[in-house]
């Protein structure tokens, strides 16, 4: 690859890693401990919602974003002719 291709390629990799990581540190860090109290005032399932995403959803946002990742990650291979077939 080029100079020009390899940093761009690099640049839209760390830029959807960078995503990635604000995601799951605001769902795992912010729902569940920071904003619990304000989230406990809904319920789901009976349970209230802070309390339910520190112990299941922040797990089901993790594996969503472990699926988004490999894709996106397979769209940016794809644009910069890096993937493999």
């Amino acid at each position: 690859m080029m100079d020009d291709t390899s940093a761009a390629y690099w640049r839209a990799t760390l830029g959807l890693l960078v995503k990635v990581l604000v995601i799951w540190f605001v769902i795992s860090f912010g729902a569940g401990i920071l904003f619990a109290p304000a989230l406990n005032s809904i319920s789901l399932g009976g349970y209230p919602l802070g309390f339910w995403f520190a112990h299941q959803g922040s797990i089901y946002i993790f594996i969503a974003l472990i699926f988004y990742y490999a894709k996106k990650m397979g769209d940016i291979d794809r644009q910069f002719d890096v993937h493999e077939d």
